[in-house]
């Protein structure tokens, strides 16, 4: 029986490295995602902790960033499209995110900007917005386990 592998997802941090370095401390994850807003918290983050790989994309935040601002990966056999999300407008409705993650056979969609923590599975893809690490009141993160090749998502309150 294979170790569970645990993705830590954060989201719209806007410089809040303390709530951020809580949930690496509490969670001890293998990998780190980071879905924008603000970036460079997450090279703080990363400069902290160098042996956890850390995959980032850029937000409406993240100035200057030439990178997508969607990312599809693979971890542990699980196929997950990474975004900040303005780029699909996920504060009306979120489908075109939805579709597109369809589309790129993602088992896994990820998405910030809004705030909102949400975990919601369909039967066959789970979609997660691990909300705002930097928010004042109830910073929140993202909980992914991999095991067994089953995914379970879950939201945190840090």
């Amino acid at each position: 029986m294979a170790q569970p592998y645990t993705i830590l997802v954060l989201s719209d941090s806007h410089g809040n490295v303390d709530n951020m370095r809580r949930a690496v401390e509490q969670f001890q994850p293998h990998h780190i995602l980071h879905l924008g807003d603000c970036r460079r918290d997450a090279g703080h983050l990363s400069e902290d902790y160098p042996d956890i790989p850390m995959t980032t994309v850029a937000g409406n935040c993240d100035f200057g960033g030439l990178d997508a601002p969607e990312q599809l990966i693979e971890l542990r056999g699980i196929r997950i499209l990474m975004m900040h999300g303005h780029t699909r407008h996920v504060k009306s409705s979120g489908m075109s995110a939805y579709y597109a993650a369809r589309e790129m056979g993602a088992d896994v969609l990820l998405y910030g900007h809004t705030h909102q923590p949400l975990v919601d599975y369909d039967g066959s893809m789970y979609t997660m917005n691990p909300g705002a690490a930097g928010d004042h009141f109830r910073p929140t993160c993202g909980v992914i386990t991999i095991e067994n090749g089953k995914v379970n998502c879950a939201i945190h309150l840090l």
